[in-house]
């Protein structure tokens, strides 16, 4: 509140508030909510850049469309804050990505107006195309609308809704927001073709006279028809999308909410498959996130003045910064390895080496099939490929991963990051099952470090290993150190005994190590760093049966075809007489909160485990009797 004023936004709870406002009174607005989300990402953190870059867009769509009743579908969600204000959720806002807050992204159980659950990128065209086949059927005049990026078009699965649904003759309308960028910058052939239409002469002047040009359907048709010409001698006979069976409109100024509101009426009404084509700026609004696009993509909470961090997180090695030493070290000796991304150069750590070795470093776009198999055809000719993923990511490549890789035997070496609990991006992101679905995977040797040395050294072993191999590690900080000077040379099959003790093994997996020292401590057991799910250290674990009578498994993955999994098959195969209990994440999913949250509740800390191992050991004992 400024001067006593009542301000706008305060009157706004829910789109049909929007509605009802006078048209000029729609830019105030936009203003109002670009205040509101800089002051409160501020104080809480979030996603940031994207949700800035929408606003307008964001305001016009609740303007002009009749949300919940009309269907709003948002591609990934970063961009959703705005969305989440005013959709009843504004008074929220401050608990996003907090436990027991708002989600991270459009969630269906959190709002009537979040048409779908998303958090990965290009579902929305193929949700939206359902979701019209099924008004067809039902003889439905809903509207359904999908606002997808540039970024999020490079994904393959983007390309196969939009041939199904011009195919179909889908009733939806597709808001192409184009601000360059995903979360790094767009790579690629459609970035490349869209900045052809950005540049055009028609884009210029449909910018400069928007309003002149706008003002019913048939001037509409004719600025398709000059945007048409200009598209001819790029791609022949028409358009890329006219290709594909859709009517393209624009592009447009996405920050211009008043031709927004214009443009999104005329073609509410226009049946069959439309691609509406808006420029946006990310981070637009707030001058530190238009200037820093990537850091401000999302955010601790920072100084809104400044739009620096304000000093509550401290900068600290990451297991990204390990990889990053890791591949630009050992670029220097082999000149055969390729570093690969899908569109996670500045995630993976990859940006070091990315302006060092510029032609052996490949962003292959949002499309990791492409990226294993792209992976595998490097390997065919003898080269050394790396790729950078997030195990959240390899989900969506696992017939890639066994198919194209694994079945081949072939040299690709796996740095898949943000394994196990991720935090505050909650269950899309969380890498909780990349052990199950990896280890049944023949030929594929799969390492899980304890800490930041361990994880370099793996690396190591891993591109020195013929055959594909995977290193999994979690996101960000974790409290190990990392010293180079330190590393060890890591056998393959090959666990550690971090601490001798007596009658109970624990068999930890990854950086689960820390968590279970109390426990080994508070027990007089055996610390066992396992080092590798597959394969595991068959011989230690034989030597330890003859000695011990409790095997406890801890692994930062789901119990259900896991690591500790791995433990029970060879147990009951060999007839070794221990009992044993896993400890892992449980048979649904997480939802959002810090790391140490989400591993609290998951049973997952040092008091849990502790109290775990206890409890079975006590009902072991008791059944015995």
């Amino acid at each position: 509140m400024k001067n006593g004023r009542k301000k706008l936004l305060d009157s706004i709870n829910f789109p049909q508030d929007v509605r009802r406002l006078p048209s000029e009174k729609l830019p105030e607005l936009c203003k109002e909510v670009r205040d509101f989300l800089i002051d409160s990402v501020s104080q809480s953190g979030g996603h940031f850049g994207s949700s800035l870059g929408v606003v307008e867009l964001t305001v016009a769509l609740h303007r002009v469309f009749d949300t919940p009743k009309d269907v709003l579908i948002w591609d990934v969600g970063h961009q959703a804050y705005p969305h989440k204000i005013l959709t009843g959720r504004k008074d929220k806002i401050q608990t996003i990505r907090k436990k027991g807050g708002l989600a991270p992204f459009p969630k269906r159980e959190e709002s009537e107006y979040d048409a779908l659950s998303v958090g990965h990128s290009s579902t929305s065209i193929s949700a939206a195309v359902g979701m019209a086949v099924a008004n067809k059927n039902k003889k439905s005049s809903q509207h359904v609308v999908a606002v997808i990026g540039d970024g999020a078009l490079t994904g393959g699965m983007a390309f196969e809704a939009l041939n199904h649904a011009g195919y179909a003759e889908a009733n939806v309308l597709i808001i192409l927001n184009d601000n360059k960028m995903s979360i790094s910058p767009s790579v690629g052939g459609m970035r490349q073709y869209l900045t052809r239409l950005i540049s055009a002469p028609s884009y210029v002047r449909l910018r400069d006279k928007g309003r002149e040009i706008l003002d019913s359907v048939p001037k509409i048709k004719r600025l398709v028809r000059t945007a048409e010409k200009q598209a001819k001698g790029m791609v022949l006979p028409g358009t890329l999308f006219e290709e594909f069976g859709f009517e393209y409109f624009g592009p447009i100024d996405g920050h211009d909410v008043e031709m927004l509101v214009d443009v999104l009426t005329n073609l509410k009404d226009i049946k069959g498959p439309r691609i509406l084509h808006v420029i946006t700026k990310k981070g637009k609004g707030y001058v530190p996130a238009e200037n820093d696009e990537f850091s401000l993509h999302a955010v601790n909470p920072f100084d809104p003045v400044t739009g620096k961090n304000n000093g509550n997180h401290k900068k600290s090695s990451k297991y990204s910064d390990v990889f990053s030493d890791w591949i630009c070290d050992t670029a220097e000796k082999d000149t055969k390895l390729h570093g690969i991304t899908p569109a996670m150069c500045d995630g993976s750590g990859l940006v070091k080496f990315s302006k060092k070795f510029p032609n052996r470093y490949h962003d292959v776009g949002i499309a990791e099939q492409h990226a294993l198999t792209f992976a595998a055809g490097l390997a065919c000719r003898g080269e050394k490929p790396v790729v950078a993923i997030y195990s959240s990511f390899l989900q969506r490549a696992y017939d890639q991963l066994i198919h194209d890789v694994a079945l081949q035997n072939l040299d690709v070496l796996f740095a898949i990051d943000r394994a196990g609990i991720v935090g505050p991006d909650g269950a899309t992101h969380a890498g909780s099952f990349d052990l199950s679905f990896m280890r049944v995977v023949p030929n594929l040797i799969i390492m899980v470090p304890a800490n930041k040395n361990e994880c370099y050294s793996m690396l190591n072993a891993g591109y020195k290993h013929k055959g594909p191999a995977a290193v999994r590690y979690p996101r960000g900080s974790v409290p190990n150190g990392y010293d180079k000077g330190k590393l060890e040379l890591i056998e393959i099959g090959k666990a550690k005994v971090a601490r001798a003790g007596k009658n109970v093994a624990i068999l930890a997996f990854g950086v689960v190590m820390d968590a279970c020292q109390k426990a080994a401590e508070n027990l007089d057991a055996t610390l066992v760093n396992m080092r590798f799910a597959k394969p595991l250290d068959e011989n230690l674990l034989s030597e330890l049966a003859a000695s011990h009578q409790y095997f406890i498994t801890v692994e930062d993955n789901v119990i259900a075809g896991g690591a500790g999994s791995a433990v029970n098959e060879f147990v009951l195969k060999n007839k070794l007489k221990v009992c044993v209990r896993n400890i892992g994440l449980p048979d649904k999913f997480l939802g959002h909160g810090s790391r140490e949250e989400i591993l609290a509740e998951a049973g997952l800390d040092e008091d849990e485990i502790l109290n775990s191992i206890k409890s079975f050991i006590s009902t072991s004992k008791a059944l015995d009797k």
